[in-house]
């Protein structure tokens, strides 16, 4: 093998670790962002659990990648939560933040 060859498969190497690593992050940020929600929307225990589920799943709704935030926007729309969308995207990032600290610390 050249030394191309093998740059080449560490870079593949990398680039599948940051890929998963991002999609473990995304996931685990979901699901911290939908019991925020829902705590903001009060509900508490199994309600929770499944509402940030349903976050989670909101992700697979929107091609464009914004099922998460119309989701929660809607919500609390609906609801009357009084939660602007830049709180929402700074909540957003917080978590993401948190998620990415928490999958290399190995949680």
């Amino acid at each position: 093998m050249t030394t191309f060859d093998e740059r080449k498969e560490s870079f593949e190497k990398r680039f599948a670790l940051d890929e998963e690593l991002r999609f473990k992050a995304t996931a685990r940020r979901n699901k911290q962002l939908g019991l925020w929600a829902a705590d903001k929307l009060g509900l508490k225990g199994a309600e929770a659990d499944s509402y940030a589920l349903s976050v989670v799943m909101s992700v697979f709704e929107d091609n464009a990648g914004h099922g998460v935030e119309r989701k929660i926007r809607k919500d609390f729309d609906a609801n009357g939560v009084d939660q602007s969308d830049d709180q929402i995207a700074r909540q957003m990032m917080e978590l993401m933040a948190e998620a990415i600290a928490d999958i290399k610390g190995g949680k």
